[in-house]
């Protein structure tokens, strides 16, 4: 096992999200009052690239982003939250987002517009630098961005980067929400190219398979009271891939990567409380 942090990265999608809690979804033709509304970039891959910095004290987001006020905020923030944002400009809009978060803490999300998405044919993106990194996740992009990502020492996936997946491409662990429909029918054709695949449910903890063998592991502990649950799989995700690139065996990384979607249900947004590095609960 590595003593030092790993360096790692994210390739993958970014969207401009407004945040706000409801007491329920409204249903046809009602209108219900929302409150505590606020704006962060987010997105599997915004969300997994600042968990992974909050873990490693550092990381890269390889994404695209439009060349309006969204893109440009999105670049800024992500910086404060200490993510180094590789990226290439677009000229469509930065697609963005309305998340509403219920009593209950489930949350229900529109995306307005496109997924903008990195691909290898970025002339901006400096893309032979991904061989140096130890652990890179990958959530969006094209097949030339996804073969660029596996010359990181362990390259890690989302089923809903489904364009680039399927080809053969091998994956050091693909990882899906059992409760998502959409992810657990995409994940079927990948899994063939990952020698560890992850589904994840939620506050039942999971189960995996890998070569040789297959398992399962239990929901971690909630550091407090539960309150959100945007951004729990991607910080799950990003644990993961942390783990494998520390070293950690499957189990063990699967525990952390436990651990970080826990500490983010208790946030609000998926910022507000992430793991941390020496400090596993602490507010960030």
């Amino acid at each position: 096992m590595q003593t030092s942090r790993p360096k790692v990265a994210v390739v993958g999608h970014v969207e401009w999200v407004t945040f706000a809690q409801v007491p329920h979804i409204p249903r046809a033709g009602e209108i219900v009052h929302a409150d505590s509304a606020f704006e962060e970039p987010a997105g599997g891959g915004a969300v997994a690239a600042v968990q992974l910095a909050r873990l490693a004290g550092a990381s890269v987001l390889v994404t695209a982003l439009g060349d309006d006020e969204h893109g440009r905020r999105s670049f800024e923030r992500l910086a404060e939250l200490g993510v180094e944002v590789w990226t290439a400009r677009r000229e469509a809009p930065t697609r963005t987002a309305v998340t509403l978060v219920d009593k209950d803490r489930e949350r229900t999300i529109t995306t307005f517009g496109a997924r903008l998405e990195p691909r290898a044919q970025d002339a901006e993106i400096p893309w032979e630098k991904l061989a140096g990194m130890d652990a890179v996740y990958f959530t969006a992009g094209d097949l030339g961005a996804l073969r660029a990502a596996r010359a990181a020492k362990v390259l890690t996936s989302s089923p809903r980067a489904l364009h680039a997946l399927g080809h053969g491409v091998p994956l050091d662990a693909l990882v899906w929400s059992a409760d998502d429909a959409v992810e657990q029918s995409e994940a079927g054709g990948a899994q063939a190219d990952a020698r560890l695949a992850v589904a994840t449910e939620g506050g039942h903890g999971g189960s995996y398979r890998s070569e040789g063998e297959s398992g399962t592991w239990p929901a971690a502990e909630i550091p407090g009271a539960p309150v959100d649950s945007y951004g729990c799989g991607d910080s799950f995700a990003a644990g993961l891939t942390y783990g494998l690139g520390s070293g950690l065996s499957t189990p063990e990384a699967l525990q952390l990567a436990a651990r970080c979607g826990a500490t983010c249900l208790t946030g609000h947004g998926p910022y507000e409380r992430q793991l941390s590095a020496g400090a596993p609960t602490r507010l960030r």
